[in-house]
């Protein structure tokens, strides 16, 4: 996957979440509207070229200050978000570095 394509098909409000994306965005109490600006201006920290359901990646991005991770994959010529969370421990001990 490449990023440049992810956010052209961003702009075109071309992506979808899934059930799972949502839920976790509704969690860390994320707006879409952060989602969006996150994967705007996100880069790809991991490509996943085919977990079983096809391909993948782990996208960082920001909303203002806020670190926020986005695993996006496709669903025929949309952007599908997998799912959405603010990085934080255990998993991760900062925005780009594993736990």
């Amino acid at each position: 996957m490449k990023v440049e394509e992810i956010q052209a098909r961003v702009r075109q409000n071309l992506y979808v979440y899934t059930n799972h994306g949502d839920i976790e965005r509704q969690a860390d109490e994320l707006t879409f509207t952060q989602v969006e600006e996150a994967l705007l201006n996100g880069e790809i920290l991991e490509q996943y070229p085919n977990t079983g359901r096809g391909e993948s990646c782990l996208i960082l991005g920001y909303a203002g200050e806020i670190p926020i991770h986005i695993v996006c994959g496709w669903r025929g010529e949309r952007v599908a978000i997998i799912t959405v969370y603010i990085p934080s421990l255990p998993n991760f001990i900062n925005p780009r570095d594993r736990g």
